[in-house]
């Protein structure tokens, strides 16, 4: 890309006035990392970092005086840095600096600096480019570690000694997974071999950085690629050991079962090939993350894992609150996923009942949809024949789900008949007899016995009571 090209890609205003309010302040300005890299990988960046040698937060506070029409400044004194934010565009300023660290922390001692210093800091080669925004020196690229070179060769390096880059931070170990998967980059073998040598270094890292970083593997294009090189490098091991734990074929009299760590993966790239949905994708992460607990040698079948679905849903929490992911919806939302992803799989292979459609269509609601694209996502055999099979099959369960729910209405249905009526009928408290009541209903309209009817159902609970002894009270 030659200097009339990167020209043009700083022919918005914003840097047209950085550029003249640097000149009049006469100072060095550059915009650098991540907006520079993602102009040569030809990817839209809304984010912008301006590192200036001086003060970023004066130079941040003299462009703003001259936006016209205004801009909303935030200045973070303890950093050293100011924000310029304008619709959903952000620029990032900082003084030039350089860095050195304690071996407890990730947190720098930080010094004025000048450019080459900055770019010394940087994480990888191809984020350490910085192009000039002073008038004399307008679109020059510095690049003094050959990042353009790196990004050609699609290659993840560190400028400096990568030890040190690690050891110094160890989220870069982290970050460098995460490129390589977001860009499918390799990350340099010298580079890598870091990795492995400082991996206990990332148990300074918090664990909310570690799952932003992961949440981001995991949106990638092909997220397996990231949690191979975790695995390969021995991070995954003490950031998620029970994926890690997934690992290996055992063989027993002639018998193994299929590596699970590798077919999370292939259902994974499944599922990521269909959405963008990141909890969805990380339930095919965790959808069979119970089989190590639940795997048994049986001579007649071979290996099984029976309830491994039960069981990796009451995991999930406890890893959920380990690794600082949600504890909210997001984490019930995988829940139901992994509890339920072996249902229609069963339903496949069985006799399609009206019944057992009716229970699934209530246990799963409005997450239907995304529990049948998981499971057609899970099935993964290489036999050609038996995937055809299986997948023509989920088309027969995908239609009597319709079917059913356009006859039955089921799908989050609220029983006709409520806790409430049944206490004010009855005369009864809150107790064990209300619920009984509730749950026969609630299994009488999912098994058809009866429509999804209000008038239906209130017979049907006057003589489900009765049976019990339970009288209507007179009024």
């Amino acid at each position: 890309m030659i200097q009339k090209d990167l020209k043009e890609y700083l022919s918005d205003h914003i840097f047209q006035l950085i550029s003249t309010v640097a000149d009049e302040r006469g100072v060095e300005a550059y915009v650098i990392g991540g907006y520079v890299r993602d102009i040569f990988l030809s990817r839209t960046s809304k984010d912008i970092d301006v590192v200036t040698v001086g003060s970023g937060i004066a130079l941040a506070e003299a462009v703003a005086k001259k936006w016209v029409g205004g801009v909303h400044l935030a200045v973070f004194k303890n950093f050293g840095t100011a924000q310029l934010k304008k619709g959903d565009s952000e620029i990032e300023f900082v003084g030039a600096r350089k860095e050195s660290y304690q071996p407890d922390s990730r947190k720098p001692t930080v010094e004025k600096g000048t450019l080459k210093d900055d770019q010394n800091r940087r994480d990888f080669t191809i984020n350490a480019m910085a192009l000039c925004l002073n008038k004399n020196r307008f679109a020059e690229l510095i690049d003094p570690f050959d990042g353009l070179k790196d990004l050609k060769a699609k290659i993840i390096r560190t400028p400096l000694n990568p030890d040190i880059t690690f050891s110094d931070d160890p989220l870069r170990m982290m970050r460098a997974v995460r490129f390589a998967a977001q860009l499918n980059f390799d990350i340099a073998p010298e580079t890598f071999e870091a990795l492995s040598r400082n991996k206990e270094r990332i148990e300074i890292i918090s664990k909310e950085r570690i799952v932003d970083e992961l949440n981001k593997i995991v949106a990638s294009p092909v997220p397996s690629k990231g949690f191979v090189l975790l695995e390969r490098c021995g991070l995954l091991a003490l950031i998620f050991p029970e994926l890690s734990d997934l690992k290996g074929v055992e063989v027993k009299d002639g018998k193994g079962h299929k590596d699970n760590f590798y077919h999370t993966l292939k259902v994974l790239d499944n599922v990521a090939g269909k959405t963008d949905n990141l909890w969805l994708r990380w339930s095919a992460v965790f959808h069979d993350i119970a089989k190590p607990q639940t795997k048994r040698w049986d001579p007649v079948q071979g290996w099984t894992f029976h309830n491994h679905n039960f069981v990796g849903e009451k995991m999930i929490s406890r890893i959920f609150k380990r690794m600082k992911f949600p504890q909210n919806d997001k984490m019930k939302y995988v829940q139901k996923m992994v509890l339920l992803h072996m249902r229609p799989i069963v339903l496949s292979e069985d006799e399609i009942t009206d019944s057992a459609v009716r229970r699934l269509l209530f246990d799963a609601g409005d997450d239907i949809d995304d529990l049948m694209l998981l499971c057609e996502a899970d099935i993964t055999s290489k036999n050609k024949e038996k995937v055809k099979r299986f997948l023509t099959n989920f088309q027969l369960v995908r239609r009597k789900l319709k079917e059913i729910e356009e006859k039955d209405r089921i799908r989050n249905f609220q029983p006709p008949v409520t806790g409430e009526e049944i206490m004010e009928v009855f005369g009864l408290p809150p107790s064990r007899e209300v619920g009984q009541i509730k749950t026969a209903i609630k299994d009488a309209l999912l098994d058809g016995e009866i429509p999804n009817e209000h008038e239906a159902a209130y017979r049907f609970m006057l003589g489900y009571a009765d049976k019990l002894g339970i009288k209507p009270v007179k009024k």
